[in-house]
């Protein structure tokens, strides 16, 4: 570079800081970018705090649920377990496992279901979803019962 672009560099950036000097930094605007920085780091702080606490407060109602859960499963087990305890469950699980009766009781097995039984039951429930009424129909039947 040239002599007279150097010093002409140099003066351009004299007057640049010379500029910053007497026109942005000065008392009022340095006081004001302090405030701008200020109130950016106090939101940016904020909303952190607000989304820290959004956070915990969906753990801590998950937490609650899962509490809730916990306390029914055990009101449950112990409902169960007090069944369990009673006469009739006691009765119920001799019959079944050691193959007691009542005097005068007889054991009946029945056979298992025929094909023709199984289609039968089936073939009904067709015959059944064929039958039923059109909507029109049905509401018609619903507004006038008697006729």
């Amino acid at each position: 570079m040239s002599r007279n672009k150097l010093d002409s560099l140099k003066i351009k950036i004299r007057r640049l800081v010379f500029r910053l000097k007497n026109d942005v930094f000065v008392a009022e605007n340095t006081a004001l970018i302090l405030a701008v920085g200020f109130c950016l780091v106090l939101t940016f702080n904020s909303i952190n705090a607000m989304s820290r606490n959004w956070s915990l407060m969906e753990k801590l109602g998950e937490d609650k649920r899962k509490l809730q859960l916990l306390s029914i499963e055990i009101d449950t087990l112990g409902l169960e377990n007090d069944y369990y305890r009673t006469d009739e469950y006691q009765e119920l699980a001799a019959r079944k496992l050691a193959g007691k009766q009542l005097p005068g009781e007889h054991m009946v097995y029945l056979p298992q279901n025929s094909d023709y039984a199984k289609k039968k039951h089936t073939e009904a429930t067709a015959v059944k979803t064929e039958k039923e009424l059109s909507n029109f129909r049905k509401w018609l039947k619903f507004l006038f019962p008697n006729t």
